[in-house]
């Protein structure tokens, strides 16, 4: 059903919609609040603590506009009783001209910084005088273009009573479990009168996307089980002896990791496997392996990672263990005439190994006799970009790397078309990393640290949340930071890296920083992903409450992986008890795993399970907060499905449908 079959939206809302990807109004629904105000009871500004977000109500004395700071502004004086605050609206100058000299209801966050008064940063209003809207629990939903939240609210409202909600579960199941209509589920979210209204509603909708989602993994399965269409030669002692060029000695899980692919790959059937593994555990050491298990065999193999110098850093190393082989790199800034000697080299079968970024998948890019594939950090891939590779040959043998650590139990649903191979331990020679919540007394101190650290030849990288602040003044944006650098410590080199540059930006800048032209990189989560720069020996992470644990322990994995002693400061933008319970699991902990199951208990599954985890799968479901046992209950649902006396004919055709991206296969 079409936008503007509600009589609200507008040709001119409906392209602001479209902006968000919404063009019916099936998707309207499923634009699922991103936060709520919670506005049940009246707080008095002198009972709040820095930082709480809260409901109060006050009088608006004077307000004035500043067009020439570096955020646009509009401040207004109020006063609550004798008591008097600020309120300030950045970026809103809209703002002035509906504030009056009048008593009002402000809700917003409250902040007492650094001793010079309260104050209320961009906080919702209402006339106090009015039969006010600010009530109960409010959604929030993510904007674009001329949207208001009062836009969003109202169309949804339209919306949830115009849609068909039909439930892909099994009727029979559906009342044997006594699940809750997908129709009220959807006016829970959307419409809620408590927290468990929220809470039920999300844990209904996930339900459904689930089990969906692992019905489609049952029908991809099934038809997985491909009879081995190339035959390894490769021995046993030959394997063995390629272990040996490394300088170092395997684990005992990576040792258990080469002998499941070996197995795997002289198997009847194509190998499908996911290799999981904390940040240092050896993984890649391991997919060499691999590799040459092909090779020697006679076929040609290709590895593909997310990030050109990603890729690069592969590819020298398998320059470096395959001597023997003709080994190439092909990314989006290969030069042209050396572009078209490797595809014409990987379609004779003079090229062995390919080693690149997405340019590999292009259509133009023909093997010869591609055998064995592997992607590292699988989760920067969709899947169906895995399998565009993986079609380039025929019955391929494909190893997926993932450096986020999954609980095996979740990851055997969550791969469901992949069998799962973990290494647990660590080698040796990894450094451990000291790690610390750094209080705003002692910033000061750490930047005179992060200074000698730079005369020492040790490099330090500072990574913030976001490219751009937010209106709040609550988080700090890696332009600002870059800029605050600079200024306090004129003597460091740095160098600024965030996901809007170009790639060939990119690249030249993390090059530069390896090649020590920089002794610090302020930076973005763009260099979470595999970058081994050994003489890193610090990692600083601001407003570290906003990111998930096990990003956090990624992150952290990007030092001590040289021979120095390393350390990660975690800052805080927030006081609350709650961000400083999930950063001491961090500092107190060391075991990716561990930490992954703490994150699940604590974020749910809606965050860890949200598109980092999936690529674009899922993403729709993205703000809904629902336990990860939600995922368990799909699966019990899809297996009785499967298993009972139902027809699913019907249920496996919308699976493969809906995620038909899984494998690029559809279902008659």
């Amino acid at each position: 059903m079409k936008l503007t079959t509600i009589k609200y939206v507008s040709e001119k809302r409906e392209k602001d919609f479209n902006k968000l990807n919404i063009y019916t109004l099936e998707e309207l629904v499923r634009h699922f609040p991103r936060d709520y105000l919670d506005l049940r009871r009246v707080t008095m500004l002198k009972d709040a603590y820095h930082n709480d977000v809260i409901l109060t109500t006050c009088e608006v004395l004077k307000v004035e506009v500043n067009h020439y700071a570096r955020r646009p502004f509009v401040k207004a004086l109020c006063q609550q009783g004798g008591y008097m605050f600020t309120a300030i609206w950045f970026n809103q100058p809209y703002v002035a001209q509906k504030l009056t000299n009048a008593e009002y209801l402000f809700y917003g966050r409250v902040t007492n910084k650094y001793g010079l008064g309260c104050q209320m940063t961009n906080p919702s209003f209402e006339r106090a005088d009015k039969n006010f809207a600010l009530k109960g629990l409010v959604p929030v939903y993510s904007l674009s273009g001329g949207l208001t939240q009062g836009v969003v609210r109202t169309a949804v409202r339209q919306a949830l009573r115009k849609v068909p909600y039909l439930s892909h579960i099994p009727a029979p199941l559906i009342k044997k479990y006594n699940l809750t209509p997908l129709s009220e589920a959807y006016f829970k979210v959307h419409c809620p009168e408590t927290s468990d209204d929220v809470k039920s509603g999300s844990e209904r909708i996930a339900l459904e996307e689930y089990f969906l989602l692992i019905s489609a993994f049952k029908v991809i399965k099934g038809g997985r089980d491909d009879v081995r269409l190339r035959r390894y030669s490769v021995a046993e002692e030959a394997v063995k002896s390629f272990i040996s060029r490394f300088p170092f000695e395997f684990t005992e899980g990576q040792k258990s990791a080469v002998k499941n692919i070996f197995s795997a790959v002289r198997s009847p059937h194509k190998m499908n496997m996911l290799l999981q593994g904390d940040v240092g555990s050896g993984k890649t050491a391991v997919a060499l392996v691999g590799i040459y298990m092909g090779v020697k065999s006679g076929f040609q193999a290709a590895m593909i990672a997310p990030t050109e110098v990603l890729a690069r850093q592969n590819a020298a190393l398998l320059e470096r263990y395959f001597p023997e082989y003709n080994v190439k790199t092909l990314t989006g800034s290969t030069p042209a005439a050396e572009k078209k000697e490797i595809k014409k080299g990987l379609s004779s079968g003079e090229v062995d190994i390919v080693c690149g970024t997405h340019a590999v998948i292009q259509n133009d890019v023909i093997f010869k006799n591609l055998a064995f594939v592997v992607c590292d950090e699988q989760h920067r891939f969709g899947v169906a970009q895995r399998s565009s590779l993986v079609e380039k040959g025929e019955g391929c043998d494909v190893l997926v790397m993932s450096a986020t650590p999954i609980p095996r139990t979740l990851s055997l649903i969550f791969y469901g078309d992949l069998d799962v191979t973990t290494i647990k331990d660590k080698p040796r020679s990894r450094q451990d990393i000291s790690t610390s919540i750094i209080p705003e007394r002692k910033y000061g101190d750490m930047l005179k640290y992060v200074s000698e650290q730079a005369r020492q030849g040790n490099q330090t990288y500072f990574v913030c949340p976001k490219i751009e602040g937010d209106d709040e003044g609550t988080v700090m944006s890696v332009t600002e930071l870059y800029d605050e650098l600079k200024q306090k410590m004129p003597s460091v080199r740095l160098a600024l890296l965030h996901g809007k540059m170009k790639d060939k930006e990119k690249n030249a800048v993390m090059s530069a920083f390896k090649a020590k032209e920089y002794d610090c990189l302020v930076s973005t989560t763009v260099i979470e992903v595999g970058v081994d720069v050994p003489d890193a020996t610090t990692m600083i992470i601001y407003n570290a409450e906003r990111f998930g644990l096990s990003q956090l322990h990624q992150l952290r994995g990007r030092v001590g992986r040289g021979d120095k002693k390393s350390y990660c400061f975690l800052l805080m933008g927030t006081d609350s008890e709650e961000a400083r319970e999930r950063l001491s699991v961090i500092k107190n902990c060391a075991d990716g795993f561990e930490i992954a199951e703490a994150d699940l208990k604590m974020r749910g599954g809606g965050d860890f399970m949200g598109t980092r985890q999936s690529g674009r799968m899922l993403s729709e479901i993205k703000n809904l907060r629902f336990p990860v046992e939600t995922v368990f209950t799909a699966k019990k649902l899809s297996d009785e499905a499967f298993d009972g006396a139902f027809d699913v004919r019907d249920l496996t055709r919308i699976a493969a449908e809906k995620y038909k991206s899984l494998a690029g296969v559809t279902l008659n």
